[in-house]
């Protein structure tokens, strides 16, 4: 009887924190489409059940910068510096994927529809950016680095 009880709370516990793994919220490493090296870090926070993500550091090279601001941003973005730019928002739980969100690119000032999903037990995420639908857009994955 106590093996039982002892098995149902490490089943439990091991739920628990695989759940907590499956999340996006965290740091992640970006990567370059073009070369595969890091291009940035980018910390994702829910609020509200709504995540966001904010830029907290940027790897120079290729930035020509290490404090780069987003000159093809328009609007209130524009000239205004990358770390610390919010640049990725409104993405809601639906199922093992999040949707319904954007992202900017802050080197193109571009801003696109986004999804993603959590991979590899929590060690990957994989967003999609899109204009239109999703099938139209590319696809990036990110390194998680907490």
């Amino acid at each position: 009887m106590l093996k039982n009880i002892l098995g149902i709370i490490l089943l439990c516990a091991s739920g628990a924190t695989f759940c907590q793994t499956l999340s996006p919220v965290g740091l992640w490493q970006t990567l370059s489409d073009k070369n595969g090296k890091t291009e940035s870090l980018v910390r994702i926070v829910e609020v509200s059940g709504e995540l966001q993500g904010t830029v907290e550091t940027i790897f120079s090279p290729p930035a020509p910068s290490p404090n780069p601001l987003c000159e093809q941003c328009e609007g209130e973005l524009k000239n205004k510096p990358i770390i610390g730019m919010r640049i990725m928002k409104g993405l809601r739980k639906s199922g093992y994927t999040y949707t319904g969100g954007e992202i900017l690119d802050p080197d193109e000032g571009n801003i696109y529809k986004c999804t993603l999903r959590v991979m590899d037990g929590g060690a990957k995420l994989e967003l999609r950016g899109f204009i239109g639908i999703p099938l139209l857009g590319r696809t990036q994955v990110w390194l998680r680095q907490e």
